[in-house]
């Protein structure tokens, strides 16, 4: 009979696992086929099984063996990284340091600025027990449900893992070294208690949530749910390749919980502001989102930093600032988002800078602050209009991944002022974006639509292929709120390294707060 499947965090399929069942005075022990099957004889009920691999985290776990139903057991690999929980908080409130390691490690924090400014020290983290560090994931598919590292033997107050955090808002990271050296880092997003400065940035935590995959699942692929055996080879197994160009849900996706770790959001150690940004992932993440930052403390630009979660719970005071700032990838938004940005820049005179590419672009729905749902994307069927009558353009997969500088075509707008730019000059020639390298207009582009509004001031634009680049626009609303809009992902990934693009978006940033 098969009992069931043993898988690692990717849902991988773990090949020689062996389980342990034991009801009363009995024992059964099986081992695990290539496919990560497990087949034996037992007699259906209750048991205690207990998981083993070489090179992964043993555990005991309670299991129902039945004939129909067989049993996702998960193995956590003795790998290093960790998470804050919350992932964001006020000044001042407590999150939890939930951090696997096998080893001891020293935890420091850093606030990341124009550079890494260390803050603190919490020491070194063990405990007597051997491997008592390494932490334990749940059966099944916890994409849906949370790791909730933590929970289990951590019942001492002394072991509760409660951070304050500090007075001054801004994007965190927690640094954690074992003795080896071994190295891995994890976000911290702290906002003010009440508003402090002039300037709201957003940190895109929902789109990070939605392209995080540890667990097996992300948003690109198993949107609704882990398959129902583990992976053997990604490329045979996962709909994502095998019906390609096709969501493979229908009007929403599985929850995706935010309780989780993101690899994709690691800073490397030696990793500057100006460090060209490695892998696939970490440009549109919060490595990306940290080169922006740093370039408006740069700039002398105070800023209070918020997660975009905390927009739709209504609890980002937008009346109380001046220019609403979204960085890099704020591809995931609530209906709830967008109306109360648009009647904040249309009805109240706000002032929104969209730093950004690909944004607004797919739609979420929140069960519980928690958890969120993805939406098919490009449907608008809850917001009900396209994101370009917000924020002037609207994304079209011309030009995807390719990389450009903006060629001006608006030279008397205020934002060219001082930067010896012309009409037909070119600039944003250089780029942190080592996944499709080539200028600021990159990798995922936005562009003029019928949407647009009718009074939009089209300033520059991208030379991609076939005229694929991103437009750089602005335009008034009748109550005094203003919309400047770049349309590249790539954008603040240019901004420390190319003086025009740090030029043009200073400009437009005074312009916004005048």
């Amino acid at each position: 009979m098969l009992i069931g499947y043993i898988s690692d965090e990717n849902h991988s399929a773990l090949c020689g696992a062996v389980v342990e069942f034991r009801r009363g005075d009995r024992s059964w022990t099986l081992t695990s086929s290539p496919a990560g099957a497990l087949y034996g004889d037992l007699p259906e009920g209750d048991y205690e099984a207990i998981a083993c691999c070489a090179g992964f985290g043993s555990k005991r776990t309670r299991v129902t063996v039945t004939a129909d139903h067989p049993h996702l057991f998960r193995l956590l690999s003795d790998g290093f990284l960790g998470y804050m929980w919350p992932n964001w908080c006020r000044s001042g409130e407590m999150s939890e340091y939930r951090v696997h390691s096998v080893d001891q490690f020293r935890l420091d924090l850093f606030r990341y600025g124009w550079n890494k400014e260390f803050i603190t020290s919490y020491g070194w983290c063990d405990e007597h027990g051997h491997r008592a560090m390494m932490q334990i994931t749940p059966d099944g598919d916890y994409t849906r449900s949370g790791v909730g590292w933590n929970q289990t033997g951590y019942t001492l107050e002394f072991q509760k893992h409660g951070l304050i955090a500090p007075d001054r808002s801004g994007l965190y990271f927690l640094h954690a070294t074992t003795m080896g050296g071994r190295f891995t880092s994890f976000p911290w997003i702290v906002s003010p208690t009440a508003p402090s400065a002039d300037i709201c940035v957003l940190a895109s935590t929902i789109t990070w949530n939605a392209y995080n995959k540890f667990g097996g699942r992300s948003n690109y692929f198993s949107q609704d749910g882990l398959t129902a055996e583990p992976v053997v080879n990604s490329r045979q197994d996962l709909g994502r390749y095998l019906r390609p160009d096709t969501w493979p849900f229908e009007d929403t996706a599985a929850p995706l919980s935010f309780d989780r770790p993101a690899p994709a959001c690691v800073v490397p150690e030696s990793d500057t502001i100006t460090s060209p940004i490695r892998g696939r992932m970490g440009s549109a993440l919060a490595p990306g989102e940290w080169r922006l930052l740093g370039w408006m403390e740069r700039e002398g630009f105070e800023y209070d930093l918020y997660s975009e979660t905390e927009l739709h719970f209504d609890r980002v005071p937008l009346e109380s600032y001046r220019v609403l700032v979204l960085n890099t990838h704020p591809e995931y938004w609530s209906p709830q988002m967008y109306q109360r940005v648009k009647n904040w820049v249309h009805n109240d005179g706000g002032r929104l800078m969209y730093l950004a590419g690909c944004g607004l672009y797919a739609e979420v729905e929140f069960p519980d602050e928690e958890t969120m749902l993805c939406r098919r994307e490009g449907e608008h069927s809850l917001r009900g209009e396209n994101e370009a009558h917000l924020l002037g353009l609207a994304y079209t997969h011309s030009g995807f991944q390719s990389g450009a500088p903006y060629r001006v075509l608006d030279a008397d707008d205020p934002v060219f002022a001082g930067t010896g730019l012309g009409d037909g000059d070119l600039f944003g020639h250089r780029s942190l974006h080592e996944r499709c390298p080539g200028g600021a207009s990159g990798h995922e582009l936005d562009k003029i639509s019928p949407d647009s509004p009718a009074n939009i001031r089209h300033l520059a634009k991208g030379i991609n292929p076939d005229d694929s680049g991103a437009d750089l626009v602005s335009y008034d609303t009748d109550s005094g709120g203003r919309v400047f809009s770049v349309g590249s992902l790539c954008w603040t990934l240019s901004i420390t390294i190319d003086d025009g693009v740090s030029a043009v978006t200073a400009n437009a940033l005074r312009g916004m707060l005048e």
